[in-house]
């Protein structure tokens, strides 16, 4: 208010001083005196001057008066720090450490198949039968030598311990007994060729030779592909500079897109290889595949978390703005010291990562800063505005 008297005052004055000389430029020009009209001219600058500095302060007086004067209207974010996860985006592939082809271990026809595909079997389960080829016959007459031999064996070591025979006769019966077990050990191993066995439980995802075809190592073809859905991982490549950031136990978000869903995992394991062709290490995650959908080769879009800030400040991307030099700058709005009005603040920040639309500031803004978000592009420094809300 005592400024606006102060302004009322100085206008009172102009204007009385303005006043000093009411006669007309028509009649002066009519009488022709020189020396008025002189004096007239002068008259006239110095109200001129009176004049725009009137206009000036009735101005001030406006511009104070008037609570619907146009100022730029802005919105703001009050600044709140806030957990923040990052992670790294990154395609991999599906894969089982138990996927496997099991090969014929002898030459002979096949001579049953005891399974289907997509049968489920249990480790150590009978899959197929090869013909032994008089095998089975062949260790049958082993046994029998092997029981002889034994006995004849006993037998010579109770005479020699009574002191009844030779030494000889003792240790020829001894090496006939054990040449006679190691046989019928070699026959018990081949005829176990004659037989395939599941190594691990899973199913039968594919069988390649009929029942009646000749198979055997020498034909390098698999017999059975069995396949074991529950010990599911993914595989990823990641670049080299992330080596510190992920590590066992990090959380991960997996996204089949031919399925349409996701599952939360953890990194099982890291490589400790640097693949010199990409720069990558191999990264593996654990999923669980309790309902089976989820098959070997499927791709996966994996979701590593690779920076955690529990009091991290998050603000959008858009806001953001970058001088000549390069610095980046935010503005904020503050109460004018000496009065009701907000004012503008430019902020120089610096930037983390970014996680969609929101970017991590390091430095520049503090918890409670009221930052602008619209009308951020229109104000420069400095600036008197006005915050609507929303």
């Amino acid at each position: 208010m005592r400024t606006l008297v102060s302004i009322f005052t100085a206008a009172l004055l102009l204007s009385s001083c303005g006043n000093s000389n009411n006669t007309s430029v028509e009649s002066l020009i009519a009488d022709g005196d020189l020396e008025a009209i002189k004096a007239k001219r002068e008259d006239l600058n110095t109200r001129q001057k009176d004049l725009t500095e009137e206009i000036r302060l009735l101005d001030s007086v406006v511009n104070i008066m008037d609570i619907n004067k146009k100022l730029p209207l802005v919105s703001t974010l009050e600044v709140q720090t806030k957990n923040f996860n990052h992670f790294l985006e990154l395609q991999g592939n599906v894969n089982t450490k138990q996927n496997v082809l099991i090969y014929p271990e002898m030459q002979g026809t096949l001579y049953r198949v005891y399974v289907n595909e997509g049968t489920y079997v249990r480790k150590g389960q009978l899959l197929g039968l090869i013909d032994d080829g008089g095998a089975a016959s062949q260790l049958d007459q082993f046994k029998a030598q092997a029981e002889l031999a034994k006995t004849t064996y006993e037998r010579q070591k109770r005479l020699w311990e009574q002191k009844i025979g030779s030494e000889i006769q003792y240790l020829q019966a001894k090496t006939n007994y054990e040449a006679v077990k190691n046989q019928v050990a070699q026959a018990q191993s081949q005829l176990g060729k004659s037989t395939l066995r599941a190594p691990f439980s899973g199913f039968i995802d594919e069988i390649f030779q009929d029942q009646g075809t000749v198979v055997g190592p020498q034909n390098g073809q698999p017999v059975f592909r069995i396949v074991n859905l529950k010990n599911m991982y993914v595989e990823v490549d990641v670049p080299e500079k992330y080596l510190g950031d992920i590590t066992p136990g990090k959380e991960v978000k997996v996204y089949f897109p031919v399925l349409g869903d996701s599952v939360n995992a953890t990194v099982r394991q890291t490589g400790n290889f640097i693949n010199p062709t990409n720069r990558s290490f191999s990264v593996e995650v654990g999923i669980p595949n309790n309902e089976g959908l989820i098959k070997p080769n499927l791709t996966a879009r994996v979701a590593i978390n690779d920076y955690s800030n529990e009091a991290a400040i998050l603000i959008p991307q858009s806001i953001i703005s970058e001088n000549a030099k390069g610095d980046q700058y935010v503005y904020i709005t503050k109460k004018a010291d000496d009065s009701e009005a907000i004012i503008t603040y430019r902020n120089i920040i610096s930037t983390g990562r970014t996680q969609g639309d929101l970017i991590e500031v390091l430095d520049g803004l503090e918890e409670g800063d009221q930052v602008i978000i619209e009308g951020a592009r229109t104000v420069r420094d400095g600036q008197e505005v006005i915050i609507i809300e929303g």
